[in-house]
C-alpha cells in the first residue's frame, strides 16, 4: 500500500505535537509494510538526513521527482519529499487576523539552545502559502504513484484537494486541531471556512479523540459516520532506566508546563493556579517550557505578581532538551482550554511524572490515572499541585496505575486503525 501524505511538520523542526505524532504514526505505517510518500513544506537545508525518512529539496517552482528511499530495516521504506512553501500551523487568531494581514516572524524563529539553525516558517501571507503548497501538490500528485491521499489539519485541505483532482484517489483528512480549539470565540473566519469545506469535502475524517470528533460534529454539521477515531500513541514505553533507579528527590520541587504559549494552552491559568501554590509551598519553582505569541505577556504578568524568582522560561524545547526537563520535574500539568488530544501528558508519564490534565482535553479519554481539572478553576488546580508535591503515596499509585495505561497508547495499534480506513477508501 502507497500513500501519499501531506503535513508541514517532522522532527526536528516542528512547533507542536503534529510532528511528533506524525514521527510515531509514519514510523508505525512503514513497519506493517506501508510506503508513505511525505510531502513538507519548509527549508531543505535545515532538515537532518536522519532517522527513515529524507527530505529532497525542490526544483522550483514546483517538487522534483523523487527518486530515491531510504530503508527503515531490509522490507520496509518510506520516502519525503520537499514542497518549496513555508507553513506554520499554530498561529493563533492575533497572528492570523485576515487573509490580507502580512506575517513576518513565527515561532518556529526561536527553537531554544538545540543548536538548529534559526528556522523562519512564514512566507509574505499565510493564505498565498497554502495556495502555492496546492499548486506544487498537484505537480506532485501527477508524477507519483499511489493508492490514497492523508493530509493533517487544515493547511493541507487545499493539497489534498487538487492533488484529488489529478490523481483520483481517496482522500483521508487527519484532524489533529480546529480553529475553535486554538482561538476560541476569535475564530479566523477563512480558516474557520477552510476547515469546513475540508471536512465537508473529504472522503472519510480521522479524529484524534472523541471530544474532537464531537466538535466536529457540533461546530461544522458533519455527519458522525464519516469520522473514525483514532487516539494519538506514544514513542517508546519503557521508563528510562536512570528514571526508574532514581526517581525524583530533594525538598525543591519543580512543576512543568510544556507547551505553546498561546491561548489554547491555557498559560495564565498556569501562572495564577502558580501563585496560589507558592502562598502555601515556597520552594517550588515553574518552569514554562515552550514558545509562542503570548510568551512576553506571560513573563510581564509573572513579573507583576511577583514570582519571577520562582519562574523559568526555557523557551522553544526539542529532543533531549524535552527529555532533560521530564526527569528534573516532579510534576506536569496541562491546563488547555480545549485540546484535541494532547501527547506530552503520554511522555511524562513514561519519564515518572504524575499528571493534572484538563477535563477539556482529548488524551484524558486514554490517561485515566491524572488528576483532572477545569481549565478555569485555578483554586481547584492550585489544590491538586498541592496534593501531588506533597502525598508521596498517591504520587506513586498514580504513576504506577497510569505506566500500565502507557503501554495500551502505543503507535503500533493506532497504525492498524489507521490501515483500516485505508483499505476501506481504496476498496
Amino acid at each position: 500500500m502507497k500513500v501519499l501524505m501531506f503535513g508541514w511538520e517532522f522532527p526536528p523542526h516542528m512547533s507542536g505535537g503534529l510532528g511528533t505524532a506524525c514521527l510515531g504514526m509514519t514510523r508505525a505505517l512503514v513497519e506493517d509494510q506501508v510506503e508513505v510518500l511525505f510531502v513538507m513544506p519548509g527549508q531543505p537545508a535545515l532538515l537532518h538526513q536522519d532517522r527513515f525518512v529524507r527530505f529532497i529539496a525542490p526544483e522550483p517552482p514546483t517538487a522534483r521527482k523523487h527518486t530515491e528511499t531510504v530503508p527503515l530495516d531490509e522490507k520496509t521504506t518510506m520516502r519525503g519529499v520537499f514542497v518549496d512553501s513555508p507553513l506554520n500551523p499554530y498561529q493563533t487568531a492575533s497572528g492570523y487576523r485576515n487573509r490580507q494581514q502580512t506575517i513576518k516572524t513565527g515561532i518556529l524563529s526561536d527553537l531554544g539552545t538545540s543548536g538548529v539553525a534559526s528556522f523562519v516558517p512564514y512566507g509574505s501571507d499565510l493564505f498565498s502559502e497554502v495556495d502555492r503548497y496546492a499548486r506544487a501538490a498537484a505537480s506532485l500528485a501527477g508524477r507519483e504513484t499511489f493508492d490514497v491521499i492523508h493530509s493533517h489539519d487544515w493547511m493541507t485541505v487545499a493539497a489534498a484537494i487538487r492533488a484529488r483532482e489529478v490523481s483520483g484517489k481517496r482522500w483521508i483528512f487527519h484532524v489533529h486541531s480546529l480553529e475553535p480549539d486554538r482561538s476560541g470565540d476569535g475564530i479566523n473566519r477563512g480558516i474557520f471556512d477552510m476547515e469546513r469545506y475540508g471536512l465537508t469535502a473529504a472522503d472519510h475524517i480521522i479524529a484524534v479523540s472523541n471530544y474532537t470528533r464531537r466538535r466536529i460534529i457540533e461546530y461544522y454539521g458533519i455527519p458522525p459516520e464519516k469520522i473514525t477515531v483514532v487516539h494519538n500513541g506514544v514513542i517508546g514505553h519503557d521508563m528510562p532506566e536512570e528514571v526508574a533507579e532514581s526517581g525524583k528527590a530533594g525538598q525543591e520541587k519543580n512543576v512543568l508546563f510544556l507547551g505553546r504559549i498561546t491561548f489554547q494552552k491555557g498559560p495564565d491559568y498556569f501562572i495564577e493556579a502558580a501563585a496560589e501554590v507558592l502562598k502555601r509551598l515556597p520552594n517550588v519553582t515553574f518552569l514554562m517550557a515552550g514558545s509562542g505569541d503570548m510568551m512576553t505577556g506571560m513573563i510581564e504578568k509573572v513579573a507583576e505578581m511577583g514570582i519571577g524568582k520562582h519562574f523559568h522560561f526555557t523557551g522553544f524545547l526539542r529532543g533531549e532538551e524535552v527529555e532533560r526537563i521530564f526527569r528534573m520535574s516532579d510534576l506536569y500539568v496541562m491546563p488547555s482550554i480545549s485540546e484535541p488530544f494532547g501527547i506530552s501528558p503520554l511522555e511524562a508519564t513514561r519519564y515518572g511524572v504524575p499528571v493534572i490534565l484538563s477535563r477539556q482535553s482529548g488524551v484524558a479519554e486514554i490517561l485515566h490515572h491524572c488528576l483532572l481539572v477545569d481549565f478555569w478553576d485555578v483554586r481547584d488546580m492550585a489544590d491538586k499541585m498541592m496534593a501531588l508535591l506533597c502525598r508521596k503515596p498517591l504520587v506513586q499509585e498514580l504513576k504506577a496505575r497510569a505506566r500500565e495505561e502507557l503501554l495500551r497508547a502505543g503507535w503500533k495499534g493506532a497504525a492498524r486503525k489507521i490501515e483500516a480506513v485505508y483499505t476501506k477508501m481504496i476498496n
